[in-house]
């Protein structure tokens, strides 16, 4: 099962890497990893998504807890929460086919944020299957390049 952990921790040097260690030391995989400050600059928020079944998750946890820099570790799957993740995705297209990727980003509400002659660059942003399925509408034009945020959560209440 997908997990979705959001760790808050203090914004200092070496905090990443220690969690980092302590899924690799378990032999644990992260499925998508997105680091960033929060309103306190502190303070950091890691979105940290794994699979596993419960017994992996609440080890993980605990793990989590353990580290001295850590200030809250919340298992967002249990409560009702907003993901999204970012996508940029460069297509070799020619001026012919260039129309049709454009219709395909309108469909999505994706941006075109470069445009070359012989290529173009998409952004696009939302849910994992959002951004899977616009994928998937591109590969028939030659998908040059892909780069991807994982996914970032928030609650939606406090």
């Amino acid at each position: 099962m997908k997990h979705t952990i959001s760790v808050l921790v203090e914004n200092h040097f070496g905090v990443l890497a220690r969690v980092s260690a302590l899924f690799s030391a378990r032999g644990y995989n992260i499925d998508s990893l997105c680091v960033g400050e929060t309103e306190n600059p502190d303070v950091s928020r890691m979105t940290v998504v794994v699979r596993g079944d419960d017994r992996v998750l609440e080890q993980i946890i605990k793990q989590l807890n353990k580290l001295v820099d850590t200030i809250e570790v919340r298992d967002l799957t249990s409560e009702d929460f907003v993901e999204r993740e970012l996508v940029m995705i460069k297509v070799g297209v020619g001026s012919k086919q260039r129309s049709e990727v454009v219709e395909i980003a309108s469909i999505y509400r994706a941006k075109v944020v470069d445009c070359s002659a012989n290529s173009m660059i998409l952004e696009v942003t939302g849910s994992e299957g959002k951004v899977s399925a616009f994928i998937d509408m591109l590969r028939p034009f030659g998908i040059r390049e892909i780069v991807r945020t994982g996914e970032i959560a928030i609650t939606r209440t406090t």
